[in-house]
């Protein structure tokens, strides 16, 4: 099918000329009497091949057109392509500028990055260091301030017992007075001061007589070496204290068949002193 867009070749005239070359061809055999010869066969067969080659001319001519508009048009569809391919090659320009900054504001962000990282922890050390030293000098200030607790502790429990051996010493004066109104007086000051003294965690204890000698309870005292086994406590001397479920001192007790070396006058000089100053 042609193309409606191609050139048009006019073909009448070719046509009317391989008209008239026929019809001289005709005339020529026709005005020839007698048999054809060389010259009017020549003549004719001319006249035949030019109305022929006449006839096929303008097909060919107009082939020719068309194929000089597919090969023009194809020109263009390639140019046209190219103009393409020239404005994809400049896109592609563009963007490859562009993942070009964008891969450099990348970077500059990635550095950026890293120092806050950087700066982050060098910040998070020192703070930590700073903590660290702020712990410490806490800790040596507590741990003063614990030492000074241990020693007021340690100086009002000296204070404390000594007065309760006082009582302990007065109550059990009173006991062999044979005064009833003074032993009922001072029992009722002695469980008093105890009672006061149990509210801070210091407990009195004393040994019951005819009960048997624990060396973790009882002490004998000025007594030299380890009592025999069995031995049997006859008295308390002094009462032995814990302080906080923790023994503080034990009960200084006289043995029965022992010989008493001290008296409750001893305890009032500072002999719970000694006792408590070593906890």
């Amino acid at each position: 099918m042609r193309d409606s867009t191609g050139p048009t070749l006019t073909k009448w005239p070719f046509f009317v000329g391989d008209a008239l070359l026929l019809c001289a061809a005709y005339l020529i055999y026709s005005q020839t009497h007698g048999p054809l010869g060389l010259r009017e066969l020549s003549l004719i067969a001319l006249c035949i091949a030019a109305a022929a080659s006449l006839g096929i001319l303008p097909f060919i001519l107009e082939y020719g057109g068309l194929v000089k508009v597919a090969e023009a048009t194809a020109l263009t569809t390639v140019v046209s392509q190219i103009q393409k391919l020239e404005t994809i090659a400049s896109d592609i320009t563009t963007a490859t500028g562009r993942w070009q900054f964008v891969q450099e504001a990348a970077d500059k962000t990635a550095t950026s990055a890293k120092e806050i990282s950087d700066r982050m922890t060098s910040e998070a050390q020192a703070f930590a260091d700073f903590l660290q030293k702020a712990n410490d000098n806490e800790k040596g200030t507590l741990r003063l301030e614990v030492e000074k607790l241990r020693r007021a502790e340690n100086e009002w429990l000296q204070v404390l017992v000594r007065m309760l051996d006082h009582v302990y010493a007065v109550h059990v004066g009173a006991v062999r007075s044979g005064e009833p109104n003074l032993i009922e007086q001072m029992r009722n000051f002695q469980n008093a001061c105890r009672d006061a003294a149990r509210r801070v965690g210091l407990a009195p204890f004393a040994a019951e007589p005819s009960e048997a000698f624990d060396a973790q309870r009882h002490q004998v005292l000025g007594g030299n070496g380890a009592p025999p086994p069995g031995s049997v406590v006859a008295e308390t001397i002094a009462t032995g204290y814990t302080f906080q479920s923790r023994m503080l001192r034990p009960a200084l007790v006289r043995l029965q068949n022992g010989k008493a070396e001290a008296a409750p006058d001893l305890l009032a000089q500072g002999k719970s002193e000694g006792v408590i100053g070593n906890q």
